[in-house]
């Protein structure tokens, strides 16, 4: 929940020499470990600005859960449907933030629903995350990554990867091989098949994140 319980984490598994996946769909997907890729190669230039935003019913769905009891939730809607947004965005930047102002709103209910949130990167760069919990009955969401030499859009989930270089007009689909899903993804990563996609380090990154808009 926060970034102690992070470091609590990542101080078990240097001492066990245990295997720690943080197994969030974004960052167990194809698409998105293809977007970091093509993020820490340089393909696409500098990174300039990350805008995420997600969105649901999340408010009027989760009256009287466990979801809106700040105790054993930690949070409201942001960090819920919108943990998925903070993981996502923290694995594509690979960088610490140094700068947050961040606005959370109740909306009248126990937990935060709608959040306001810009950033600054180590490197410079600038973030905005907005997540809006009070809106029709619906969960989508959508991540833009522009760099000096091409953009690129996905979603918190990785569902899908498309990329507009330099002097074309469109955004074009990133071919990539069908997932084998989220579950099968992590199976893969415990057998020793594929690089673990995510470590701790990434939850930690997001979990100061989570702290820094909370404070």
């Amino acid at each position: 929940m926060n970034a102690g319980e992070a470091r609590s984490l990542i101080d078990v598994r240097d001492r066990t020499g245990r295997l720690l996946v943080v197994a969030f769909p974004g960052s167990l997907s194809p698409q998105v470990r293809r977007a970091v890729e093509m993020l820490r190669s340089g393909e696409l230039g500098k990174l300039l600005t990350i805008s995420a935003t997600v969105w649901q019913g999340w408010g009027p769905g989760t009256v009287g859960k466990w979801r809106q009891d700040p105790v054993i939730s930690g949070g409201g809607f942001m960090f819920d449907t919108g943990a998925h947004m903070l993981n996502t965005v923290a694995d594509l930047a690979g960088e610490d933030f140094v700068e947050v102002a961040a606005w959370l709103d109740n909306y009248g209910r126990p937990v935060d629903t709608l959040a306001a949130v810009i950033g600054r990167l180590a490197s410079g760069a600038l973030v905005t995350l907005h997540g809006c919990g009070e809106t029709i009955r619906t969960c989508e969401s959508a991540v833009r990554v522009f760099c000096s030499d091409g953009i690129m859009y996905t979603d918190v989930w990785g569902k899908w990867l498309k990329v507009q270089r330099q002097g074309r007009r469109r955004l074009r689909e990133v071919p990539l091989p069908p997932s084998m899903g989220v579950w099968e993804q992590f199976l893969a990563v415990r057998e020793g098949e594929i690089e673990n996609p995510c470590p701790p380090e990434v939850g930690l990154r997001m979990a100061k994140l989570w702290d820094a808009i909370q404070a």
